[in-house]
Parts: C-alpha cells; sequence; structure tokens
C-alpha cells in the first residue's frame, strides 16, 4: 500500500476539471519556496506539522538537502477543502537558482497558475522576473507571497506603516513586470491586489501568514504579529507558535490557489493559441479547450527521469483525452509509435502506480521509445501538430572537459552522461572531432558542478577541466561578391553558395522555437513571410541548424535531390564549427545559388559533396568581415550606499558596463552587463569586498562582439587548446575557379 493516504482520493478527484488547480511555486534562490511547501504538504496530511519547513520534502534529493537548495522541479498533488468543496491541487515546486531556469520554463508548460514568492527585504530580484516572466510567456496566471516577514520585524524593526510601504512597493514592482509581460488581454486583471486576497504575506519558516480576508477573518493585526517578535527567547517562540496556530500560512495559501487561479476549463482555452499550434476546430483542438477526457489524446513531456527499474519516465500535462496503460500513442516530434507501459502520479520522490490520467492533470508515463523534454504524445492516428518548443531565457555558456578517470569506466561514463542529458535539456555534450574531447555545456558554474557531483554519485569518477567559455562566430555584413563555389575532391560536382547575416528578429524566432525543422514546409513558410521573406525563399528552407538556416534557391538541375541529405549534413557541420576558431556560428542564410553534379552516382556520394559544401561556405564567411561573439550576463547588485564603489569596481575590473543604479531606500541596485568569461568567482569577490551585505543575480543577457583588440589574443587562444593552427585559414585557401 502506498504511505501516501489521499491517493484515492486524489484519482477520484481527477475526473472533475473545475476542481482542479494546476500550479507552481516560483521565485528567486533562498526565498522560500520550498519551506512554504511544507506546510502546504502538512496541510494535506502528507507531513507532520512539527517537521514542516524542515523536512523540505520537494527537496528530495541529499544534495539539494544539504546545500538548502532546489535543483529539481518536484511534482506532488495534494487535496484542499475550500468553502465545504474538496479540490485537488497538482503543485510543482521549482528552483530559484538562474543555473536551473531551464526546469522552471518546462514546469510552467505543465501548469496554468504560480505563486511567486518574494523576500520581503531583498524583494522582487533578477530571477524574480525572470521566472514571472517565463510564467507569463506560457500565460500561466501569477499571485503573490511575501515571504520573511519576519526580518522586516527582527533584522530591521520597522513599524507597521514601515512595513506596509515596503508590501505596497513590493506589489507594485510585482504589478510593473505583470503589465509588461503578461499577455494583451490580461494586463489588467491579472494584476495581485491585496484588497482581492490575491496577495499573503508571512513567514514560512515560522509557519504563519494571511491575505486581507483571512486578516478580518482571524482577527489579526500588525502590532499583534510585531508584538509576536518581542521579549525573551522563549517568550518570542511561544508567541510565534500561538501566532502559526491563529494564522497557520498554509491556509491563505491553498484558498489562494483555489479562489484566484483557472482551473484547466477556464486557462486551455486561453493557453491553447500560446503554446499549440494546431488547428482549433480540428478534433483535437476542441478536446484540448473543452478539456475533454475522451477526447484524442494530447501530452505535452515537461520532464524526464530515468528509472533504473521502468526506463524511461515521461512526466507532462494531459491537455485532451486521458493517458492509460496499453494505450498505443504516437510520439509527434519522433515520428515513432510506442506503447504505454505504466501510469503513474507522481509524489514528490516517489511514484504512484494508477490505472488512468484523464485531461487536465500532470501525468507520468513509462514505456515509450526514445522520448525527450517538449515532446507531444498524441492519439494514434490522429492528424494532429506538436506543440510549441519551449523557450529558455538562458543557452548554455560555460563548457567544461570531462574524461573517465579509469579508460575502464568508458562504458559507464556513456550510460551516465545519456542519462545526465536526457534528463537535463539544458546539459549540452559533445566529443570534438579535432581533439578528442568530451566537451559537457551547461548554464554555469553551479550547473557543471551539480552535474559533476551527481556523476559522482553514479559511482563514476571523472577529471574536469577548468570552465572554458563558449563562443559563436559571425559575419559583420553580407557576403557582397559573386557565388563562392566549391569542387568535390574528384573534381565532377560543382556547387555555388551566398551568405547573408540573418536579422536578430529572426534568430529570436530560431531561438525560441516559431521557426524550426519541426513544422511543416508550408507552417514553416507561412512564418518565415510573417518576418517579410521573400515567397521562394521561405518555402526552400531545406535545413535549420542552431540559428542558421540553408535555403535552396537552385532551379532547373539534375540530381539535386540525390545529394541533398549530403549538402544538408556539409551545411550542418560547417555551421556547428565555424572556421575561426572551431566555434558554432550564429545567424547565417546560406543560399544553395546553383550545382552542378556528375550523372554516376559513385561520384557524388559524402566523402565527395561534403567538402564541396564547406569550402565555400566557409570562403564566403571569411570574406564577409567574420566577428567572434562572446556571451554577455546581465548582473543585478543590491547594496548598502557604503559599498557600492566596491561593487563598482569590480565591475569595471571585469569589463563590464554599469547600465543602471537605481535608489531603494537605504540601498541602491546597481545594474549590469559583463562577458562570462570575467564573471569566474564573482561570488567571492563580492562576499569579501561588502562584508557579505550584497544581494546580487546574474544571468545570461545575449551575444556580444568580443573588442576588436582582442579578438586575435582570443581565437589564438581557443585553436591552441584545440590543437589547431595559431592563425585561421585565409579565404584563399578555399577559394577555387570554375
Amino acid at each position: 500500500m502506498v504511505r501516501y493516504r489521499q491517493c484515492e482520493e486524489i484519482q477520484k478527484l481527477m475526473n472533475y476539471p473545475e476542481i482542479i488547480r494546476n500550479t507552481s511555486i516560483i521565485a528567486h534562490v533562498d526565498h522560500g519556496k520550498t519551506t512554504l511547501s511544507d506546510s502546504l504538504l502538512a496541510a494535506a496530511g502528507i507531513i507532520s506539522e512539527q517537521r514542516a519547513g524542515q523536512q523540505l520534502v520537494l527537496d528530495s534529493w541529499e544534495l539539494e538537502q544539504k546545500r538548502q537548495m532546489t535543483v529539481f522541479a518536484s511534482n506532488i498533488s495534494l487535496t484542499h477543502t475550500f468553502q465545504g468543496k474538496e479540490y485537488l491541487i497538482n503543485l510543482i515546486d521549482t528552483p530559484g537558482h538562474i543555473d536551473f531556469s531551464g526546469a522552471v520554463t518546462r514546469s510552467l508548460r505543465a501548469v496554468d497558475g504560480a505563486l511567486v514568492v518574494v523576500d520581503a527585504v531583498e524583494g522582487p530580484m533578477t530571477q524574480t522576473e525572470t521566472v514571472l516572466m517565463q510564467a507569463l510567456r506560457e500565460r500561466v496566471q501569477p499571485i503573490l507571497f511575501i515571504n520573511k516577514v519576519d526580518r522586516l520585524i527582527k533584522e530591521i524593526k520597522l513599524t507597521p506603516e514601515e512595513i506596509q510601504r515596503k508590501f505596497a512597493k513590493i506589489i507594485t514592482r510585482v504589478n510593473g513586470l505583470i503589465e509588461k509581460y503578461a499577455p494583451a488581454e490580461h494586463k489588467k486583471d491579472w494584476q495581485v491586489k491585496v484588497e482581492d486576497g490575491s496577495v499573503a504575506f508571512g513567514s514560512a519558516l515560522h509557519k504563519w501568514g494571511f491575505n486581507l480576508p483571512h486578516m478580518k477573518a482571524k482577527g489579526v493585526t500588525f502590532k499583534e504579529i510585531i508584538d509576536a517578535y518581542a521579549g525573551e527567547h522563549d517568550e518570542i517562540d511561544r508567541k510565534v507558535d500561538a501566532l502559526s496556530k491563529k494564522a497557520p500560512v498554509q491556509e491563505p495559501i491553498l484558498d489562494m490557489f483555489v479562489e484566484h487561479l483557472p482551473n484547466p476549463l477556464q486557462a486551455q482555452p486561453y493557453r491553447q493559441s500560446q503554446i499549440w499550434p494546431g488547428d482549433a476546430n480540428s478534433p483535437v483542438g476542441k478536446g484540448m479547450a473543452k478539456v475533454e477526457p475522451d477526447g484524442p489524446l494530447l501530452m505535452c513531456v515537461s520532464t524526464i527521469e530515468v528509472d533504473p527499474h521502468s526506463g524511461l519516465v515521461a512526466i507532462g500535462r494531459v491537455f485532451s483525452g486521458t493517458v492509460e496503460k496499453g494505450k498505443v500513442v504516437q510520439l509527434m516530434t519522433s515520428r515513432q509509435k510506442g506503447t504505454i507501459q505504466q501510469v503513474y502520479m507522481s509524489m514528490a520522490a516517489d511514484r504512484v502506480i494508477v490505472d488512468r490520467v484523464p485531461a487536465g492533470n500532470i501525468a507520468a508515463l513509462s514505456g515509450l521509445p526514445s522520448i525527450h523534454v517538449g515532446e507531444t504524445v498524441a492519439e494514434e492516428g490522429s492528424d494532429t501538430r506538436s506543440f510549441e518548443g519551449l523557450k529558455y531565457v538562458s543557452d548554455p555558456v560555460v563548457t567544461v572537459a570531462v574524461e573517465p578517470a579509469d579508460v575502464k569506466d568508458l562504458p559507464l561514463f556513456d550510460k551516465v552522461m545519456h542519462k545526465l542529458t536526457t534528463e537535463d535539456p539544458n546539459l549540452h555534450f559533445l566529443i570534438n572531432k579535432e581533439s578528442g574531447e568530451y566537451l559537457l555545456s551547461g548554464m554555469g558554474e553551479l550547473h557543471l558542478e551539480i552535474t559533476a557531483y551527481r556523476m559522482q554519485e553514479a559511482g563514476l569518477k571523472v577529471k574536469i577541466s577548468k570552465p572554458i567559455v563558449i563562443y559563436r562566430e559571425t559575419i559583420s555584413h553580407d557576403y557582397k561578391g559573386p557565388a563562392t563555389m566549391g569542387k568535390s575532391p574528384n573534381k565532377h560536382n560543382k556547387l555555388w553558395v551566398t551568405m547573408e547575416k540573418l536579422p536578430e528578429d529572426i534568430i529570436e524566432a530560431l531561438r525560441s522555437g516559431k521557426i524550426s525543422e519541426n513544422q511543416t514546409r508550408d507552417d514553416r513558410a507561412k512564418t518565415m513571410k510573417g518576418f517579410g521573406w521573400e515567397t521562394d525563399d521561405a518555402k526552400n528552407v531545406v535545413a535549420i541548424e542552431g540559428n542558421n538556416i540553408l535555403v535552396n534557391r537552385i532551379k532547373g538541375r539534375q540530381y539535386v535531390e540525390e545529394i541533398m541529405d549530403h549538402v544538408k549534413s556539409g551545411f550542418r557541420e560547417a555551421v556547428f564549427t565555424s572556421i575561426l576558431a572551431k566555434e558554432p556560428a550564429y545567424g547565417l542564410k546560406i543560399n544553395l545559388e546553383d550545382v552542378t553534379v556528375h550523372e554516376d552516382p559513385v561520384h557524388r556520394g559524402p566523402a565527395q559533396i561534403l567538402p564541396m559544401t564547406w569550402r565555400p561556405i566557409w570562403c564566403a564567411f571569411l570574406l564577409s568581415d567574420p566577428k567572434l561573439l562572446e556571451p554577455l550576463i546581465s548582473f543585478e547588485c543590491k547594496v548598502p550606499n557604503e559599498f557600492v564603489s566596491n561593487v563598482i569596481a569590480i565591475v569595471q575590473k571585469r569589463r563590464g558596463k554599469i547600465l543602471d543604479m537605481v535608489n531603494e531606500e537605504d540601498m541602491i541596485i546597481v545594474k549590469a552587463e559583463m562577458p562570462v568569461s570575467e564573471s569566474f568567482g564573482l561570488a567571492d569577490e563580492l562576499r569579501s569586498s561588502t562584508q557579505g551585505r550584497a544581494f546580487w543575480a546574474t544571468q545570461f543577457s545575449r551575444w556580444a562582439p568580443v573588442p576588436e583588440q582582442m579578438q586575435a589574443e582570443i581565437i589564438k587562444q581557443i585553436r591552441e587548446r584545440r590543437g589547431l593552427s595559431e592563425l585561421p585559414p585565409r579565404a584563399q585557401e578555399f577559394f577555387e575557379e570554375a
């Protein structure tokens, strides 16, 4: 028998979408999400009230408990009675650190509402804005909990009036972000307000909290809260304990979930057009809008876990139909079919086997082949579309070389790397063909540090290099000469190409998945024309690699289709490891203008066509004033006035640029940008130079040209590291006469 006594009740409630709330808890790191979750689980009887706040159930991994930091998103279902009626709350606790923001993006696809938790002292931080932006982009409605109010009383010793002014500033800031990022039709009605009870205040650690309706109902005043923290230590403990019994934090939060967040019947119709590009009038579209359990199956996979017994377990939101054991389904992106071997509901670290999970709920499945995050699981034989790609706020920009400490561990190394990169699509792993290095890329130093710990936990000892920054290679302008020509090594085949620089709006559309190879040709052409492309080019996009596009303009030539797969492979290799320093190309549109192909297949194999494709691409690239791009991070630091000059000095020493400085009472918020390559060791330097009194956060900002005076030296360093010649080739080395 499972140890969660509510499971049978939860399974019954799954069948009534009007009483379901799918919600996530999102926040900046250390603002108290997981501590709050404990109180919610205690209210549902899943853990004891005494252990709430210390047990951190949703931080189920040992290292999360040890470091007091959420790394993985964690799902759990619980019930709540509101105004005499039973409700089902499917809750996802998410990480707060920017290095794990990919897990936030994936979780938000599965929910309709989000509780934004903000530290009352720190206020909304960089990652608060990032996670709220992610939520609103997925059309997920927010509510607000201002946590750690005890710090305003004990540490800063504010009066009731000053506390209320502090709350007002936080609410105004959060509503400003909602106004900025919410869809047009929800900019006003999604604003959070004290008056309607969509804002709560409290202390998750001390287990008390309220919103305005609860404050009135319980007869709690600000004076009573402040008085609870006055007196000797034992007296404070007694009064705070009494306050937590009079105004338990879980009551207003769970009531807010029910009262202020939408159920699937309300949310799916307006979320549908944002996350799914299919026909709203098709059977699947209607099933999704009406949350029909008997409609055609449509499920979006948001998380993958690799289980030693069950294999790949896919967790995601069921938008239409029902998932059940033995059902044959189709995977839309990978174009495969599979049979669901088992269905589960997730309860933190545990999975509970169930018979079925209907639309409007979050389900876990096992038995499907080679499934990945973002995959669309659909009814067998239904004519439908894949969900929109997940749009991550950051790219993997820090790389380490990694190898097993003992060569005999190579099979285990392969197995562990496959598991890690399957579960976390923000980890990128590749083998450098030139150097034979195994390269692992992540979102930042902490992301890679946690990954190294997971390898060690799997029994794998590895050697890891110091962090390496990933760069990008691009051109300064469109290629201005005649089409460059490439010949196959046997001289029997010729290919002519031109090159253009893609505008930033197209690059962003590629990054967000609005333009992708998974689209049908007609849908992609329609999207491209919306960005101003000519019809012929829009219809003839034949390959996409990263944010680079290959367009086929060749007309009236024989055997083009026979060699096109080899040309695409050559294009992919040419832009995946570009010519300056073997870093990926960025924002290139490569046009195939003309070709001559030998009639005998033996003379046009991959060994002939691939070099014939690389060479003119690299030639045109080198003739277009190539530039190296470096990743920049945005940096926001809240610091007392007396330490501002120290923070500015640190930023400027690291090639940073101050963008803004904002006064906030006795603190200054410094906003800046700096290169990732200069950010290593930033945390230690900030702590020591501000006596530990600075609050800061960083996140990926953009790609920017390396300063002209530094480019040659950085290219030289990268090439030396990769065992290449000191200088990149010249265009003349790839130029061929007709």
